[in-house]
């Protein structure tokens, strides 16, 4: 079956939907290692995700009308301070579902379609032809329980991702995102500080000086304690940098990302 042909999203190297008749016999086994994750510094996540990633991550948005949050795993583009060589996530770190959910996607077969179906990155390594595994579907050609795992999580983060967007939404329109600017001076230093700019984050004291109705409304939606998770996990920007310094991986003075 030919392949979805969408914008590609990070991670995917392509879409191709999952077949009872193509991939009839296909298993999927579990993942030994992680490439796509290697020089990977920042990662989606969604709402429902931020009471958890707020303890490790520092919570950012990406630039732009359609901003996206982000867990921010290393200072600077192509560095990852929380995954090995082999791209793993190390223990007792947090992984997010963004991450949980490769190499499977829910995507659309054509722009007309109405309907969302269940693909996956044909480059992986983690599904195929292979003796050992879980079989993706049974004999008679339905799916497999795996496979019915694997889309009910889909599903979920689908429905979340919608959340998600409808958060950001709010943010704009109350105008409450602004430009993102963090300085870090290293103790005892005579150097020039270290500037991240380059995100969004919420503007705290204009969330603060929120009153009446915009106030009732953001406290009904869920906005407000999600907007202080967020603003309370950039205090991690510092230990960031220190992992960083920790792993070898220091930047220059001022960087953009």
């Amino acid at each position: 079956m030919a392949s979805v042909a969408p914008s590609l999203p990070l991670f995917y190297n392509g879409l191709e939907p999952l077949s009872s008749e193509t991939h009839r016999d296909w298993r999927i086994r579990p993942r030994e290692s992680a490439p796509f994750l290697l020089g990977q510094h920042a990662i989606p996540v969604t709402v429902e995700e931020f009471p958890l990633v707020q303890r490790h991550f520092p919570i950012i948005f990406s630039q732009g009308d359609e901003a996206v949050p982000l867990a921010l795993l290393g200072l600077n583009e192509g560095v990852n301070t929380f995954a090995g060589e082999d791209g793993r996530f190390y223990e007792n770190v947090y992984v997010p579902a963004y991450v949980r959910r490769y190499p499977f996607m829910l995507a659309r077969l054509s722009p007309d379609a109405e309907q969302l179906s269940l693909c996956f990155d044909p480059t992986t390594d983690v599904i195929g032809a292979f003796d050992e595994g879980d079989r993706l579907f049974e004999a008679d050609g339905q799916p497999s329980q795996a496979v019915k795992d694997i889309l009910a999580f889909n599903e979920l983060f689908e429905q979340a991702g919608q959340r998600t967007a409808a958060f950001t939404t709010e943010l704009r329109e109350l105008g409450l995102l602004m430009e993102g600017e963090t300085t870090i001076t290293e103790d005892g230093a005579e150097q020039q500080p270290f500037v991240y700019r380059g995100f969004q984050i919420v503007n705290e004291e204009k969330l603060a000086s929120l009153r009446g109705d915009q106030l009732r409304k953001i406290s009904q939606s869920g906005l407000l304690p999600l907007a202080y998770a967020h603003l309370f996990s950039l205090s991690l920007m510092r230990d960031l940098f220190a992992r960083q310094k920790d792993q070898g991986k220091m930047p220059m003075p001022t960087l953009t990302f």
